[in-house]
């Protein structure tokens, strides 16, 4: 079999919403043919080595999935959490991302972001991955991202915190059990628990 149709077996349009120039093997693409796909208008760059896919309508969520496609270990927190799981009327201006206290924060041009550090133990507590637009995001969930508000209350202020922990109460989404160990693990306990009080 020659070449030119060696080439014609690769997949002209890889699965996912979003996908990385370094992945291109994973879907059986050159860089070449990945090139192509740009010029034929199946593919659009949206950022350095991120390409997506011309025919998909952007979700509303699609700069999560674009910091999360380059820089896997960041995590979604505080009101970009609140904004994902519809618990704030606020619409930040940047996404709002943890990293390590000791991680390189991302660099980017877009979208633009609010880095906050948080210790191994507020990272990885209290995850869950959601797929947006074919990437895996890794997000603070409800009770976690209530107990990171009031822990920066200087950052995102009080009444958003406590608009966030009414709604999260009011919508049955989280427990009583789960907001106080976040709020222990994010050593706000004290802080929040007159407010816990007041909602039993």
């Amino acid at each position: 079999m020659d070449s030119n149709r060696t080439k014609k077996t690769e997949v002209c349009q890889p699965p996912k919403a979003l996908i990385r120039s370094r992945d291109v093997k994973t879907y059986g693409m050159s860089r070449s043919s990945l090139a192509n796909l740009v010029k034929k208008g199946r593919l659009v760059r949206i950022g350095r080595g991120l390409y997506a896919n011309a025919g998909n309508q952007p979700s509303e969520l699609r700069s999560m999935a674009q910091v999360a496609a380059t820089h896997p270990n960041t995590v979604v927190c505080l009101l970009s959490a609140l904004q994902f799981h519809g618990l704030t009327t606020q619409i930040p201006f940047e996404l709002w991302i943890a990293i390590g206290n000791k991680a390189r924060p991302p660099s980017l041009t877009y979208p633009p972001v609010k880095v906050l550090r948080f210790s191994n133990e507020t990272l990885n507590y209290g995850l869950q991955t959601h797929l947006i637009d074919g990437v895996e995001v890794r997000i603070t969930d409800i009770a976690k991202t209530v107990a990171d508000c009031f822990k920066f209350r200087n950052k995102v202020g009080l009444d958003v915190a406590l608009e966030a922990l009414q709604g999260a109460w009011r919508s049955k989404t989280t427990t009583m059990d789960e907001l106080w160990r976040a709020a222990k693990v994010c050593r706000v306990s004290n802080v929040i628990r007159p407010y816990l009080e007041s909602l039993v």
